[in-house]
This record gives C-alpha cells, structure tokens and sequence, in this order.
C-alpha cells in the first residue's frame, strides 16, 4: 500500500494506492489546521481501507512549489512515516506528480529524505527592533 500527501495549498490531498491504482482518496479544507488535522486523517484513511501503519510500503509526496508552512508540514510528515517505518519516499512535483511518483517510486530501495522545492528564495522576516 502507497501513501501519497500534497498539502501545498489550503486543500490538502491524501491518497491510497494498491498495485498502482488508486483506491481511495481524501480532500479536506486544512489550511491553518493542517498540522492538528492531518496524522487524524492519514489514520482514517488508512483504517477506512483496512490498513494501519504497518500496511504502508511506500510514500509519495508533493514537494513544491507552494505554500511553505503547508509544504514543510507535509514533507516532513512524509520524512517521519518513512524513517520511522523504514520504507522509500518519492518527492515529485507538477501537474502529473502522482504518476511520476508511483514510477519514481519503485525506483527507490530504501528511505531517503525528501526536501521540499519552495519555489522560490525563502523570505524570512527580520524581527522588530
């Protein structure tokens, strides 16, 4: 069972796929509650398909570009589930991001981490003096 997760944008996407066909997916309103919403989703998206965490083979995630708070939510949540269950990460971006995952992703043996394309310079904000 593959996980994938975009959270680029206020409308975060999860997605189940088994055998490269997608089985199930998920859309929901996050955007300020993305970190508070979205380990409750993944779990019931796996529980409605009858999976748990130990069901996850691989996971593929929208790095960018997009939203920076979203993005490193997402990526990171990604990186975690695939260190802590030792199993590959795709990061793929653009329009076809899920297809080019599902391809990148059997071509990745083991877990490495993802780093998110933010598209851009990241502008910090200088504090008030």
């Amino acid at each position: 069972m593959i996980l994938a997760v975009r959270t680029d944008k206020p409308e975060a996407e999860l997605y189940i796929y088994k055998h490269s066909t997608c089985v199930a997916s998920y859309t929901w309103e996050a955007h300020r509650q993305l970190a508070d919403t979205i380990h409750t989703k993944i779990h019931t998206i796996l529980v409605n398909n009858d999976a748990d965490w130990s069901s996850l083979q691989g996971l593929i995630v929208y790095k960018g570009p997009g939203s920076f708070t979203g993005l490193r939510i997402g990526v990171t949540v990604v990186n975690t589930l695939g260190y802590s269950l030792n199993i590959p990460i795709a990061g793929t971006t653009g329009e076809n991001w899920l297809t080019e995952g599902l391809v990148a992703l059997q071509k990745v043996k083991q877990y490495t981490p993802v780093l998110p394309d933010y598209g851009g310079h990241i502008h910090i904000t200088q504090p008030k003096k």
